[in-house]
């Protein structure tokens, strides 16, 4: 019946390229042809911030699939992990020392959660497991009808956790009992990845596929609202999805979400009534500050806007294509990972580069982490670092000085620094002067739909 299923879809998949006229473009990927616009060279600037690397920790396997949510998560000085063999871990935040180990034995593709008493992780066989918060040993845990590929959450003894087939469960905290279910379902075609549900004000807040952001009371799974946020548009499938698959931000009464192929859309929470919309297609995590959202886009541009307006504050273009992450907020700076393995931190005024350092040599796939004293930075190879920075521009700029008089007739004291980093960025060479090719052809249908869409969505459930 699956593998029935399996070749219906991509019996579809083929009709849908036909009619689209895209013959060349499945002959390329039969051929092994690889028309991907290539990511962005590296470029150079002048590092104007000294990072400090306080403390690396191998937990295991990470993770490796860009839709699969497993992240750290801090409370009370605590940063909690887990990996896809089944580790699940606690470690001191400022040492990385391990607090408790639980070796699972599950394929967990979702979480840890961590609430008032209980660490949660979800598996791909669509059982959450509720750990103790204190010991790490295992309290509980039950079968939901699918994958889990979303960080489940827990308030008010309250437990939620949203699966792959289009469901939320509330679950008993205190005992792994079932409370309520919400049904919304899925599309045929729909991004592999589900949208991780935020519990707020006595609400659980979350994006489905098609566009929709959902409210839901937390204690009787009462539906308050829901509200479209994109309309689709395009000639196939394909182009007329607009999933939520990232977190919704929730600051204050205002809820804030990315939309795959659409927009980002700012939301009152006890109406749905949209404050604002800008046409930008992402489907990764946000931050924020007091007054600026940041988000990668879907071509890994890093973007700041107005909380209050959406109007944009600036965008940073030079890591194109290199698999961005999603920003974290860092003091004055946004910081952001991509697929070799490097951290870029970002000047968060400007947007210009402020330092670089390769955190390892596999891919970074998850939004780093922030508290008020350190970034956490987790990699697909398993490693968790933290990192803490200091500013350096004076001395730097000193340094130059000593070194050149021509160099220093070319810094003139009332500049803004900005400027100063924008010039010397202007002045150097790329680090690989090929340009990134633009994108002539279409791309292959069969390689879009095997690394981002997920034909499983419709497996048995109970």
């Amino acid at each position: 019946m699956f593998k029935l299923f399996r070749i219906l879809i991509l019996f579809s998949i083929f009709v849908i390229a036909l009619g689209c006229g895209v013959k060349q473009t499945m002959s390329e990927y039969i051929s092994g042809k690889d028309n991907a616009i290539p990511p962005s060279s590296l470029v150079n600037f002048i590092e104007t911030t000294d990072l400090n690397r306080v403390w690396t920790q191998d937990i295991g396997k990470g993770a490796d699939d860009l839709f699969t949510k497993i992240r750290p998560n801090i409370l009370d000085d605590q940063i909690f992990i887990a990996d896809t063999r089944g580790n699940v871990s606690a470690l001191t935040a400022d040492t990385g020392k391990f607090i408790w180990r639980n070796d699972s034995d599950l394929s967990i593709t979702g979480g840890p959660g961590v609430g008032n008493s209980l660490v949660l992780v979800g598996t791909s066989e669509g059982e959450i497991l509720g750990l103790s918060k204190e010991t790490g040993d295992e309290v509980w845990r039950t079968r939901v009808s699918s994958e889990v590929l979303s960080s489940p959450g827990e308030a008010n003894s309250v437990v939620i956790a949203r699966t792959i087939d289009g469901k939320i469960f509330a679950i008993d905290a205190n005992n792994g009992k079932h409370l309520w279910v919400y049904d919304r379902g899925v599309p045929a075609l729909s991004l592999r990845g589900t949208s991780t549900p935020v519990i707020a004000d006595g609400f659980v807040i979350t994006g489905f596929d098609e566009g929709r952001v959902v409210v839901i009371e937390l204690k009787t799974g009462k539906l308050v609202w829901e509200k479209k946020v994109a309309l689709s548009r395009g000639k196939n499938e394909l182009e007329r999805m607009v999933d939520i698959d990232a977190q919704p931000l929730v600051i204050d009464k205002t809820i804030y979400v990315t939309t795959f192929q659409a927009n980002i859309s700012a939301l009152a929470l006890e109406t749905g009534q949209i404050l604002w919309q800008r046409e930008i297609s992402s489907h990764s995590e946000l931050s924020a500050d007091e007054k600026n959202i940041f988000l990668t886009d879907e071509n890994g541009i890093v973007w700041a806007l107005n909380r209050f307006t959406g109007s944009s504050i600036w965008k940073q273009e030079k890591l194109a294509y290199r698999k961005i992450t999603g920003p974290a907020n860092f003091d004055n700076k946004v910081v952001v990972g991509d697929f070799d393995g490097y951290t870029h931190w970002l000047d968060k005024e400007t947007g210009n580069f402020s330092a670089r350092t390769r955190m390892d040599d596999e891919a970074i796939l998850t939004q780093p982490i922030s508290t008020n004293e350190m970034v956490f930075i987790y990699s697909s190879s398993g490693k968790l670092s933290a990192y803490t920075f200091q500013d350096n521009e004076n001395k730097y700029l000193t340094k130059k000085l000593d070194a050149t008089n021509t160099e220093a007739e070319k810094i003139v004291p009332s500049e803004k620094s900005s400027e100063k980093r924008n010039a010397y960025e202007r002045s150097r060479k790329r680090v690989n002067t090929e340009k990134p090719q633009k994108e002539t052809e279409q791309k292959s249908i069969f390689k879009r739909f095997l690394n981002i869409f997920s034909d499983d969505s419709e497996e048995e459930v109970e």
